[in-house]
């Protein structure tokens, strides 16, 4: 149902990460899996420490595009960070859904810092039966 558009994305995506934190001109990748469940294909993408207003899912013709933003948690001034390795920044995913796919009524649900997408799967998609009318005698051509 998905269709890859880049060979090199899991190479982008690592070296993303070694570069530092997404913007919104140049997102990082986010991580997802994707599968089809009964008749609908399901797209489950990791945003953990996002909140459900900061995500954006976008849909025009067939690229789904879900934009995410980790902003920094308020400290306080006497506040000296000691660590910090929880990447901040803009999270960014493209994918290219197939025209078997019904991007009309796309469900989403966000929770645990997983956002899951369910995309129907178009009716003209779906298997189904032809029947075969009999035919009514033999035909002549004339002319």
């Amino acid at each position: 149902m998905l269709m890859r558009t880049d060979p090199f994305r899991e190479l982008d995506r690592m070296a993303q990460q070694l570069v530092g934190p997404g913007t919104w001109s140049k997102p990082s990748v986010m991580p997802m899996d994707a599968y089809r469940e009964g008749d609908e294909y399901v797209v489950a993408f990791d945003v953990p420490g996002v909140t459900a207003d900061a995500i954006d899912i976008d849909v025009e013709r067939n690229m789904l595009t879900v934009k995410a933003e980790r902003r920094p948690t308020a400290k306080a001034d006497n506040v000296k960070m000691e660590l910090s390795e929880r990447p901040l920044g803009v999270f960014s995913r493209q994918i290219m859904l197939a025209d078997t796919l019904d991007t009309e009524r796309i469900q989403a649900d966000y929770e645990a810092g997983v956002l899951t997408l369910r995309i129907p799967i178009a009716e003209r998609a779906k298997p189904r039966k032809v029947s075969i009318g009999a035919g009514s005698g033999r035909k002549e051509i004339s002319g």
